[in-house]
């Protein structure tokens, strides 16, 4: 079996479907069904089965499944690891990034280094930081950038912090704060769970939540427009001089504070290419140059 073989096992476990399989694949299902039977004569057993729940892997077909993550990963080290064996810095540099830093940050920051050296490609992979560091885990890409203090046992740099404010369009009283129409939005657990026990501290009944949007942004377009007040990060409001902002603060007067962090596994810095950007962006100030 090739690479492109451990492949569509690993995204048919994923889907258990052909059709979605093969489409994601950008294969037709007739060739991912010869592709999938020309495996079991290799292996000489059965790996799936149709069924009236779609695809069924038979307990062979789940082991090399679980195999296909292994094999995937060793294959690409591999190649990273010939490619690190040359004096130029080329190859793919794998990114694991949180949403807002991808959209504010990330962008500015990979010009630069692809500046530095251009022969160096990027695969990006974006999502909420509990998602990213779940990638850096099971080294899926080699570096994540994350917002909020999640435990992590391999090598960090501390990148910024942040305060998390209440965001409004005109003054507001925080004791009246119950009462008035608050618009949540989509953010990682780590920051939910700061500002639902901030929330607990200091008042005995829920929040009036008046509307639900995607993102921190999109509540703060809301703020704008005088829908509500917010709860962001300071981050977002930096270069908004039009919203009045108040730093939440714990029970001894101290605003409480988010940090966003680089995070990697040591080994990684064997690779020349992740050396290099590890080193970059210690160099980088986030607030400032980027």
């Amino acid at each position: 079996m090739n690479e492109r073989d451990w492949h569509i096992l690993k995204v048919l476990h994923e889907h258990r479907n052909i059709t979605k399989t093969a489409q994601s694949l950008y294969i037709s299902q007739p060739s991912l069904t010869k592709r999938i039977q020309q495996m079991e004569k290799e292996f000489n057993l059965k790996i799936v089965e149709r069924g009236t729940r779609g695809v069924q892997f038979t307990p062979q077909g789940e082991y090399l499944a679980i195999c296909a993550d292994e094999m995937l990963i060793r294959l690409r080290q591999i190649k990273e690891t010939a490619s690190n064996m040359g004096q130029e810095i080329s190859g793919t540099l794998r990114l694991g990034v949180s949403n807002y830093i991808t959209l504010h940050k990330l962008p500015g920051l990979l010009k630069i280094f692809r500046e530095r050296f251009p022969k160096v490609d990027f695969h990006v992979t974006t999502g909420w930081s509990k998602e990213v560091l779940d990638l850096i885990y099971k080294e899926e890409v080699h570096v994540g950038i994350v917002r909020g203090d999640y435990q992590w046992s391999g090598s960090r740099h501390h990148l910024f912090e942040e305060t998390i404010c209440i965001a409004s369009k005109e003054e507001i009283d925080v004791r009246n704060l119950p009462f008035l129409p608050r618009i949540d939005y989509g953010t990682d657990a780590l920051l939910k769970t700061m500002i639902d026990n901030w929330w607990r501290d200091n008042f005995s009944g829920p929040p009036l939540v008046g509307m639900e949007v995607d993102k921190g942004d999109t509540c703060k377009e809301m703020v704008r427009n005088g829908l509500g007040y917010g709860i962001l990060p300071s981050v977002l409001l930096e270069k908004d001089q039009n919203l009045r902002q108040m730093d939440l603060k714990d029970k001894q007067g101290n605003p409480l504070i988010r940090n966003t962090w680089m995070l990697y596994h040591g080994k990684s810095l064997e690779l020349k290419l992740v050396k290099e950007f590890v080193e970059f962006v210690k160099g980088v100030d986030f607030m400032r140059d980027i």
